[in-house]
């Protein structure tokens, strides 16, 4: 195992004992004040979250897939992109990065690309799903952006034309991921959770607190949504770097 995250089962964690609903937690580490991770910790970090979610269940595996942070600024859209980014290796079909947070959209930004024409606009127009996909990494990675941003966008996701849309890429793409918006101040990744095959929670090391983590748990549970896992992000370490190396 990584000296830089460890697994947990979160039933055996403390700060989850009181309700052992999520599966497994996969920290992935960020950036502390004094150091940057280096780049090939994170990429194994991503990879273990790969396997341990999408590769390693034999039966029924999951292949479209909610993101959601439980607050803000954990860091899920990075994550999101950097699972999909992953999957295109393994996977012998093209895969599909949805931006499903209208709340906040970055994905445009981040992967370099932009933001016109998105899902917002295939749930308001006509055409086949093809034609609102960008690619972003040679035909093996697409994003379907979140599109032009209205008030009332967030309502499309309970759509009729939302679950015709998600019947499309699952025809069309080996995986999906969808970045959600924060589920303990918004319902949309709950919508969007029953229209997928799961939701992997995001965490953010010393700034999630445990009681809103464990009410997003039980709503999950209540609304018969799976957990798929847990991601513990921006992790620090107090021992330095150079310690870490003589390990």
């Amino acid at each position: 195992m990584s000296r830089y995250y460890e697994l947990i089962e979160m039933e055996r964690d403390q700060a989850f004992r009181a309700d052992s609903t999520l599966e497994t937690a996969l920290s992935i580490p960020g950036e502390s004040r004094s150091r940057m991770v280096p780049p090939q910790v994170a990429c194994d970090s991503t990879w273990e979250l790969v396997q341990r979610v999408f590769l390693q269940q034999t039966q029924n595996p999951p292949r479209m897939v909610v993101f959601a942070a439980v607050d803000h600024g954990s860091g899920c859209s990075q994550i999101a992109a950097s699972v999909a980014q992953t999957l295109t290796g393994k996977a012998p079909e093209a895969v599909c990065l949805v931006e499903a947070n209208f709340r906040s959209p970055a994905l445009p930004r981040m992967l370099g690309t932009t933001n016109y024409h998105g899902l917002t606009s295939a749930l308001l127009e006509q055409g086949g799903i093809h034609s609102f996909l960008k690619p972003v990494y040679n035909s093996s990675l697409w994003l379907l952006s979140s599109g032009p941003i209205a008030a009332d966008s967030p309502n499309l996701l309970a759509s009729d034309c939302m679950r015709r849309r998600c019947t499309e890429l699952r025809e069309r793409f080996g995986f999906v991921i969808v970045d959600a918006p924060p589920m303990a101040r918004y319902m949309d990744a709950f919508i969007l959770g029953k229209l997928c095959d799961g939701v992997v929670l995001v965490l953010e090391a010393g700034s999630t607190r445990r009681k809103a983590a464990r009410a997003v748990v039980r709503n999950l549970r209540y609304s018969g949504i799976k957990i798929l896992g847990a991601v513990l992000n921006k992790r620090t370490f107090p021992i330095p770097e150079r310690i870490y190396n003589k390990l």
